[in-house]
């Protein structure tokens, strides 16, 4: 397998300078080049970068990934920290959804308190105005 960047790109469906950066950030080994200076690209670089994509799919950070292929590239190994790799996100993942259905509500709360009258007795722009109104304590999403 011989690919350009945007062979790989268009294989993987990821962006070139996605490709170029997760080059620079050591998560995909750089390419052989031609003597013309173009990348080339090999079957392990696609089945690389196609786990990359997955995890950044699942909401994987950056980090995680890294920890995950050097997980991977050690067959042998137990997989407990990749266990660990993935309880670690699944909290994460388990808090913005927690944090999302109280957003959730409290947009809905602000809706059916609404009597889409004029401006100033708008209940959205008094709650948005007035934190102390919201019915939830909720904060930004992570």
């Amino acid at each position: 397998m011989d690919l350009s960047i945007g062979d790989l790109s268009r294989r993987v469906a990821v962006k070139v300078p996605t490709i170029r950066y997760y080059e620079q950030i050591g998560l995909l080994p750089a390419p052989p080049r031609t003597e013309g200076r173009q990348r080339r690209y090999g079957a392990e670089h696609v089945s690389r970068l196609s786990f990359i994509r997955h995890a950044r799919d699942l909401g994987f950070d950056v980090e995680a990934i890294r920890e995950l292929l050097s997980l991977a590239a050690q067959p042998d190994q137990s997989c407990e920290p990749a266990d660990q790799i993935v309880l670690r996100h699944l909290e994460s993942v388990e808090r913005r959804i927690a944090q999302l259905t109280l957003l959730r509500s409290e947009l809905r709360h602000m809706l059916e308190d609404c009597r889409h009258g004029p401006v100033r007795e708008c209940r959205i722009i008094q709650v948005l105005a007035d934190h102390d109104q919201c019915r939830h304590e909720h904060g930004k999403v992570s």
